[in-house]
């Protein structure tokens, strides 16, 4: 199997060669289908050098840029399907979040009483520093206003799991992390909304209630089942049925809804804020279903939970691909500039989340679990918030670009720590996440 992938390098380096070719012959037909090759072919490969293999995930979100950005028209529409349907992404990121919440447990939120302070820190440093630069960065480099609100957005976001997992590797507060993670992803509903009003209100129109709402849609009712799954595993047998009842009565009132119920309980209701309160109840009582189902599931197909965050991955790549082929004009413009804005918004990041929390007295592994928690940013729900808003191509562009930067740039600092422990008696924690799962930053 090596030297199969082994092939792949040499079938990835001949397609370069075939690339430089056609762009020195001005041969689109020549040169762009060498590109995703080329991108295929390197992504495969990886598997095959060891140092490399812990960036495969990342190398196949390039991937889906390069198919993207050559055949723009094929990660738009799929026959008659629109690839960019705000529904469809709306479940996409849905199953993305799930597989967030199946690696995670309520025990998590046990760490809170013993790590109040580093949480409070890290929470403070990640929705003031990451927002906060996104906004210097849209002055420095003057984007047109969408694209300028989708920076500020992204960086308003909630850490994701790719943060615990950089965690992990280097061997850090795994304790810390996970809860700082959660709690951001808890407070998100309220601060995302809000700082995207306070920062980019001038830019585009932020709707802070249909914001709110979008992101319980996003986050957290696709957690709120995985862990309900989670609490299953443990339920005593009142608990069991207690859940499986609210399940029953879940089914009847999703069943209810389209054959007439939903219509008579809108013409009764006095605003909007109340119909949206009403679609919030029904995606909350769809998550008992959804939990308890995939529950019944996981218990007659165990190693279920291993693999989604597979699908987690490729729900990541699938909206990765449909966002960059929307924004496919825009990248050609901006493209190099919103790179450059990546780098420098994930640095700072990193640098003021780890000298922060120096300064307010954190250890050094602490500072360092908190360095990743703020230069890490939730890029799945950035794109579901977008692609909500209609604005895939535009407000969703920023985080199509500065996602693959975050892995590339997390497993290069967590690997560099991991050879510089602060200590000698660095308690891991490597029993609670497997580095293979990467699908939130």
């Amino acid at each position: 199997m090596n030297r199969l992938f082994q092939f792949c390098l040499v079938v990835a380096g001949l397609a370069g060669l075939v690339l430089l070719a056609g762009v020195a012959l001005h041969a689109a037909a020549l040169w762009q289908p060498a590109a995703v090759v080329a991108a295929v072919g390197l992504a495969l490969g990886f598997k095959a050098v060891p140092w490399l293999r812990s960036y495969q995930y990342t190398a196949w979100i390039i991937v889906a840029v390069v198919a993207a950005m050559m055949y723009p028209a094929a990660f738009t529409h799929w026959g008659g399907v629109d690839l960019r349907n705000k529904w469809l992404i709306l479940f996409v990121v849905q199953l993305v979040m799930f597989g967030m919440g199946i690696q995670m447990s309520i025990r998590d939120f046990a760490g809170l009483g013993s790590t109040g302070k580093g949480v409070l820190i890290g929470l403070l440093c990640h929705f003031s520093v990451m927002p906060l630069m996104g906004l210097l960065l849209t002055k420095v480099f003057h984007f047109e206003p969408e694209i300028a609100a989708g920076i500020i957005l992204i960086g308003s976001c909630s850490s994701g799991l790719a943060s615990n997992v950089m965690v992990y590797l280097a061997r850090a507060n795994m304790v810390l992390s996970v809860v700082v993670t959660a709690m951001a992803t808890l407070a998100a509903p309220f601060l995302t909304p809000l700082l995207l009003k306070l920062l980019a209100g001038t830019l585009i129109e932020v709707k802070f209630v249909s914001m709110m709402m979008e992101i319980i849609k996003i986050v957290l009712v696709p957690i709120m089942a995985a862990l309900l799954h989670d609490y299953l595993k443990t339920a005593t047998p009142r608990g069991r049925r207690t859940v499986g009842l609210l399940a029953g009565a879940g089914v009847l009132w999703l069943a209810a809804l389209p054959l007439g119920l939903w219509a008579a309980l809108v013409r009764s209701l006095p605003s909007p804020e109340a119909v949206q309160a009403l679609e919030i109840l029904s995606f909350l009582v769809a998550a008992v279903v959804v939990g308890v189902l995939y529950h019944q599931l996981a218990k007659r197909l165990p190693k279920i939970d291993e693999v989604m965050p597979y699908l987690s991955m490729f729900g990541i790549i699938y909206f990765t691909a449909v966002t960059t082929a929307a924004g496919h004009d825009n990248l050609l413009r901006v493209g190099f500039l919103l790179f450059l804005a990546s780098v420098l918004h994930n640095a700072a990041g990193y640098f003021f989340g780890y000298w922060l929390s120096r300064l307010f007295g954190l250890d050094v592994n602490s500072a360092r679990t908190v360095a990743f928690e703020v230069g890490l940013q939730n890029g799945g729900m950035a794109s579901g918030l977008a692609g909500g808003m209609g604005k895939l191509g535009t407000v969703g562009l920023p985080a199509a670009v500065f996602s693959p930067w975050m892995n590339i740039s997390g497993s290069i600092l967590a690997n560099y720590w991991r050879k510089r422990p602060a200590t000698a008696s660095v308690t891991p924690h490597e029993t609670i996440y497997s580095p293979v799962a990467l699908p939130e930053a």
